[in-house]
């Protein structure tokens, strides 16, 4: 288990021959039930990060996309609880690493358009 106890973002790795695309897009209804077309998501980085529990450097693509749900539209398929969340959280090392830059950056300025 990596990071137990904080709080993530979706995902997961990558099945034989699929792209990070598709992943994220199958990864996303396994853990949440959100079906969504490859199209509505952005590619917003491709960052290396560590994964203490397994002591590698894994490269992890992170797509966004604007949605209008609520936490009733997520049924919860992996983890602990899924929900939309405005709150200073601990976080796990990947999220740690991504999420601000994200939420301070241009795409998801553009996303809350």
């Amino acid at each position: 288990v990596i990071d137990p106890e904080k709080w993530g973002l979706c995902g997961g790795h990558l099945e034989e021959g699929e792209d990070a695309l598709v992943g994220a897009v199958r990864e996303l209804e396994e853990e949440t039930g959100v079906r969504l077309p490859a199209e509505a998501l952005e590619l917003v980085e491709v960052a290396s990060v560590f994964h203490e529990a397994y002591d590698s450097w894994d490269e992890l693509s992170f797509y966004a996309a604007a949605v209008d749900l609520t936490d009733d539209d997520i049924v919860c398929g992996e983890g602990r609880q899924v929900v939309f969340v405005e709150a200073d959280l601990d976080l796990t090392g990947s999220a740690r690493q991504v999420l601000p830059g994200f939420l301070s950056g241009p795409v998801y300025s553009r996303l809350c358009a």
